[in-house]
């Protein structure tokens, strides 16, 4: 068990009488890369919420490297190595890409390391052309590339991803894929997310929710071939 980085057991969530995430036991391993997908309000979104500490889950546990981490608060779920990009993008507008890049690093180093941390990641990620332009007037497929940035200075070793492709071109689809692949040398990752082509593109192994409980958990071609799956996605379940 010791490859096992993520595991939750029995983890429920309920707001009132909906129960959003129904008795969910998921593990995770070492440097694997895992997507969950599934129709609006199958459940993902409050799962991911509950594995990064942003609620609090109603019954379960959530452990981490073998440490227990149910209702930890997201900065000390963050201290552990885990690196989070929720939906939305968390960035200083005002402050130029290096800088928001550096500024991450630095919290966790001294100032020659974190020169050199916004230097290696700016260039793995192909952010040189607007290294020095300000965040906030970047279109919304560079300001996520900067938020992955952002999270990659901090040298995770698990990377948990709200949807990173919601609201991209194709060109910009493409260029995350393979940051993705470049992230996934030296981390674990999970990924919401609701786009089929860039899960096909990304994903090993796949997790699928319906009605807040994992429908089946397989390889790609095996989840994209199977009759529940495509039940799920007219309106037949969840």
């Amino acid at each position: 068990m010791a490859d096992v980085v993520l595991e939750t057991r029995g983890l429920t969530m309920r707001f009132g009488g909906v129960t959003a995430v129904d008795n969910v036991s998921f593990k995770l391993r070492r440097k694997e890369l895992r997507c969950l997908i599934g129709p609006n309000g199958a459940g993902k979104t409050t799962f991911f919420r509950c594995l990064t500490g942003i609620l609090k889950p109603t019954s379960g546990e959530v452990f981490i490297d073998d440490v227990e981490t149910t209702g930890w608060d997201p900065q000390f779920v963050a201290r552990m190595g885990v690196g989070i990009k929720t939906q939305v993008p968390s960035v200083m507008d005002g402050l130029s890409v290096r800088e928001n890049i550096w500024l991450s690093a630095y919290r966790l180093t001294g100032t020659k390391e974190a020169d050199r941390t916004a230097a290696e990641v700016i260039e793995r990620l192909g952010l040189g052309e607007i290294a020095r332009a300000t965040v906030g007037r970047l279109a919304h497929g560079e300001r996520q590339r900067v938020e992955l940035g952002i999270v990659m200075a901090a040298r995770p070793w698990l990377v948990l991803l709200d949807e990173p492709a919601a609201g991209m071109t194709g060109e910009e689809v493409e260029r995350m894929v393979a940051i993705i692949h470049e992230i996934n040398r030296d981390a674990a990752l999970i990924i919401v997310e609701h786009d089929m082509q860039f899960i096909r593109s990304i994903a090993a192994q796949i997790t699928v929710f319906s009605q807040g409980a994992v429908l089946m958990e397989d390889n790609v071609e095996a989840v994209m071939s199977d009759s529940r799956v495509r039940d799920v996605y007219l309106g037949k379940r969840g």
